[in-house]
């Protein structure tokens, strides 16, 4: 296997786009926007730049990395030779379904179609193909160059051949591949998401402010970040449709979201990638924002 399609150029996408071509696999990115695409490559191009400062890579290894990459924004061109498919669109059950249905036409039948879904079922995903075989998660984590893990997710009808290729295969990608199966959230935002947003309700209680919590969290139980600005990290509309996945699958009020969340993601302030969440990041400076905007 040496032809890889990823289809969406975000955060995600340009990421797991990076890893299998510095890892010499011929990549196909597809997106409908051409100008995402060349921001992709843009992102892709300072990654790497940062790699080589680092040392852990050359010049020649960011050329060929590059090199392996080729940008489409048609789906049946894209993946027509492609071995592995990785889906790394919006966090939206529709548009999965829409984009799999597609992936099921116009992909060659002997091809393995994976989600990077971090919540949605894998098996509803497979549901609409007539490959359930050969229908997997692979669920990278973020900045997915440097990250280890990859939640590896058997949906009901996905192959032992089919888990055990993608669980060598991320193992070549030099990544920690762990098999789960396959309900809301799997492992990483079952246990994640409680957790971030019990740590909302907290603000929102107003027991402690924004730099507080975290910093309890860092200091108290060795976080590297803390839960509110991981939430911004993450993206505060991505928890908050990770959150509802968690509700509706599970029917258990623990994993309603809290108010203050939903506000915010209907106000637009969702983190980082708008400017603002529960840190301001404007000019590049992140400060909390004032604790009485989070009262109730």
């Amino acid at each position: 296997m040496k032809n890889i399609a990823v289809i969406g150029s975000g955060t995600m996408g340009n990421g797991i786009a990076h890893t299998f071509a510095q890892f010499g696999y011929q990549v196909n990115l597809i997106d409908v926007n051409n100008e995402a695409l060349e921001r992709a490559i843009s992102t892709i191009g300072k990654n790497l730049d940062r790699q080589v400062a680092k040392g852990t890579i050359t010049e020649a290894d960011k050329a060929n990395t590059l090199k392996n990459i080729t940008n489409f924004t048609q789906i049946a061109e894209g993946v027509a030779n492609a071995d592995l498919i990785v889906e790394a669109a919006t966090e939206n059950l529709e548009l999965k379904l829409k984009i799999f249905k597609d992936l099921d036409t116009f992909a060659k039948p002997e091809a393995i179609l994976a989600s990077n879904t971090s919540s949605i079922s894998i098996t509803k995903i497979a549901s609409v193909t007539n490959r359930g075989d050969k229908v997997i998660g692979m669920h990278f984590m973020n900045p997915v160059p440097v990250m280890k893990l990859v939640e590896v997710i058997r949906g009901y009808a996905t192959s032992d051949e089919t888990t055990a290729f993608v669980m060598d295969l991320s193992t070549k990608l030099s990544k920690a591949p762990v098999e789960v199966n396959d309900y809301p959230g799997f492992v990483a935002n079952r246990i994640l998401m409680p957790m971030i947003n019990e740590a909302i309700y907290t603000l929102y209680e107003s027991v402690a402010g924004v730099e507080e919590i975290d910093t309890v969290m860092k200091l108290g139980m060795a976080h590297p970040m803390g839960p509110l600005q991981l939430a911004d990290f993450i993206g505060l509309d991505v928890c908050l449709a990770i959150l509802n996945v968690l509700h509706d699958g599970f029917g258990n009020p623990k994993y309603a979201p809290c108010p203050l969340l939903v506000n915010m993601v209907t106000a637009g302030n969702k983190g980082v990638k708008s400017g603002e969440g529960f840190y301001n990041y404007a000019k590049g400076i992140k400060e909390a924002v004032v604790a009485s905007k989070f009262s109730k």
